[in-house]
């Protein structure tokens, strides 16, 4: 009775999908093989090659914020107090090569002291991080077996060829109750805005994704790698039917360029922004597709190319384009110096491109330093802008200026400067490189006194500090 109640929905599904066809003409399940659809052979078989990683950290914490003000330090002669707190995460990875080779998410051990990885044998390594990559959260750890062990792997796919109704499994270790499997279908491709990152770019599926699952594998039905599981979205924290994943595609670039020495990204050197119907009617379009680029690069690849502002991308290597984090993605899947083919409309016509790609250039040169001194950016570690670290520090890379790379943990950090701040100007004097910066903090300091005007996110921001 449980059998026909569970193929009985199936088959009334397929009359609802095609009326027209007739009864006699349907294959039904004739043997108990047949009748009792099952993944356990391909979970027994992939299963092995999760693991869960235990990533534990020690972090400052400020006892009362209230001492990180620093009108209530000058008034009252206090200093910041802090506290050491042992702060620990648990997440999932997967082996992806016989000798220890492990991927999992980025933001599963950033910033840990110490990472355990557990396997399905109950085993336990120490792992070291061979790559931590914030720009696509994706890290690749390495742990050291016994000397002739092969560990059980799972071989990627190509997630290009998913398609929408596809059915996956997700395998990880949610809430830490130990490893599961969860089943269901790709529910969408190429979503973006959906975590921070440089290459925005997941899998949206129904299969049951909890806190937990982070760095566990999404795999397809022939027990191929579709994915890295990565985020859910959800108000309550637990799951509602909409997680994402990382394809596969970028995961294979990553785990190449852990073992390659470092992942170098390639991009293309250009801005832009989704055609909305309203940019599709000023530009001639018939439909509202592609990315408008606002922006080229002089010398970069794109403008090497021949395209300029106002040119439309519509799809690379044949797969459609509508957003600057599509686009990225796309390049990010290619090594430096390849060919990406593109289709793009100039002037109403649609013609074909060849980009070859190439690494964001150092220009101009980074200048690191740390400041010095007493002002409001003393112990910061700053230097120039350009399209190789504002790509490193997902940042806009057609952004200039000079940019806070760490704030420390000195007077900066306790002012609020933060990662990716821009310096645009001190005392109304625009700020373009380190040495104008060093100049206007000294001038500040004999003038007794700093106004800072900082862009963080798209955002101007002011600080005005007396001496």
């Amino acid at each position: 009775m449980k059998l026909r109640l569970l193929i009985l929905p199936t088959l009334l599904a397929l009359a609802l999908i095609a009326p027209g066809v007739a009864w006699a003409k349907r294959i039904l399940p004739t043997t108990t093989t047949e009748m009792q659809l099952s993944f356990a052979g391909v979970v027994r078989r992939v299963a092995p090659a999760v693991v869960n990683v235990y990533a534990r950290s020690v972090v400052r914490q400020q006892v009362n914020p209230l001492f990180a003000d620093p009108l209530f330090q000058q008034f009252f002669g206090l200093s910041p107090q802090f506290r050491r707190r042992v702060q620990q995460s648990l997440g999932s990875g997967v082996i992806v090569r016989s000798d220890g080779v492990i991927l999992t998410n980025d933001h599963v051990i950033a910033g840990a002291q110490d990472i355990v990885v557990a396997l399905s044998d109950r085993r336990e390594f120490k792992a070291k991080v061979l790559l931590a990559d914030k720009r696509t959260d994706l890290a690749v750890l390495k742990i050291n077996v016994p000397r002739g062990e092969r560990l059980p792997t799972i071989a990627f796919g190509n997630s290009d060829r998913l398609q929408v109704g596809d059915i996956v499994l997700a395998i990880g270790d949610p809430f830490g109750v130990g490893q599961t499997v969860t089943q269901g279908i790709v529910s969408a491709l190429a979503r973006t805005n959906v975590a921070d990152g440089s290459y925005r770019f997941f899998i949206q599926t129904d299969a049951a994704i909890n806190p937990g699952n982070s760095g566990g594998a999404l795999v397809t039905t022939d027990g191929k790698l579709a994915g890295i599981n990565t985020a859910i979205y959800s108000r309550s924290g637990g799951n509602i039917g909409i997680g994402f994943a990382i394809p596969a595609n970028l995961a294979r670039r990553v785990v190449d360029g852990a073992l390659g020495g470092g992942v170098q990204l390639p991009w293309f050197g250009a801005a832009g922004q989704s055609v909305t119907p309203k940019l599709a009617s000023a530009l001639g379009l018939k439909l509202p597709e592609g990315v408008v680029l606002n922006q080229v690069y002089p010398g970069g690849p794109a403008a090497k190319a021949g395209l300029k502002r106002g040119d439309v991308v519509l799809a690379i290597d044949g797969a459609d384009v509508n957003s600057m984090d599509a686009l990225n993605y796309r390049v990010a899947t290619h090594k430096p110096g390849e060919i990406a083919s593109v289709r793009a409309v100039t002037n109403g016509h649609v013609h074909a491109v060849s980009v070859r790609l190439d690494l964001p250039p150092q220009n101009p040169p980074p200048d690191k330093v740390v400041i010095g001194g007493q002002n409001p950016l003393t112990g910061a570690h700053v230097e120039n802008l350009s399209p190789a670290v504002a790509t490193q520090l997902q940042l806009d890379p057609m952004l200039r200026g000079v940019v806070v790379a760490s704030p420390g943990q000195g007077l900066a950090a306790n002012q609020g400067f933060e990662t990716g701040d821009i310096i645009q100007s001190i005392n109304g004097q625009a700020i373009r490189n380190v040495g104008q910066l060093r100049q206007a903090l000294l001038a500040g300091e004999r003038q007794g006194g700093w106004e800072i005007v900082v862009n963080r996110n798209g955002q101007q921001l002011s600080l005005a500090v007396r001496r």
